[in-house]
């Protein structure tokens, strides 16, 4: 039986991202977005024009900092995203050298989710490596089975900073 460690794991954004995706435009009022982030627990959304496409962010700091009726007037404008199959290494290294909360995810020029630096987080702390044959499970504990061996409590958590 071999003892060399399995290949490291290629963690894609798709496989950790949030996919309900609440998104207003430019002409939302400001007190909309209040309730949508005070009742959903967010503390942000992406902006789209009438035509889907991302012309900005707002989050509770631009409510909070900037006066203005509509979305449009206390936006941030200018956006960072990230494409779907992106490394969340990628997505680390954004949030941490822009100093933000959140990416907005895309598929060509479709928005279909939005990653975290939470994402990132719990993907850290819910990911377990079965120690016969490699497979990662998902889970707030570790599985009672590995699915592709069928090996038992044989799971080690993994111990790497998140994305690296």
């Amino acid at each position: 039986m071999s003892t060399t460690p399995p290949a490291a794991i290629t963690i894609r954004v798709r496989d950790i991202m949030s996919r309900y995706v609440v998104s207003v435009t430019e002409d939302t009022p400001v007190i909309e977005v209040a309730r949508i982030l005070a009742e959903r627990r967010f503390s942000g959304l992406p902006v789209l024009d009438h035509d889907g496409r991302l012309v900005g962010v707002v989050s509770d700091f631009d409510l909070l900092a900037r006066d203005g009726e509509t979305v449009g007037e206390v936006m941030s404008p200018d956006t960072v995203s990230i494409p779907e199959d992106a490394d969340i290494r990628t997505a680390r290294s954004l949030l941490i050298e822009q100093r933000l909360a959140r990416l907005p995810v895309f598929r060509g020029r479709e928005l279909v989710g939005i990653v975290s630096r939470g994402d990132i987080l719990r993907e850290f702390v819910l990911h377990w490596i079965c120690d016969v044959c490699g497979e990662v499970s998902r889970g707030k504990a570790p599985p009672e089975r590995c699915w592709k061996c069928g090996t038992a409590d044989r799971f080690r958590h993994e111990r790497q900073h998140p994305g690296m």
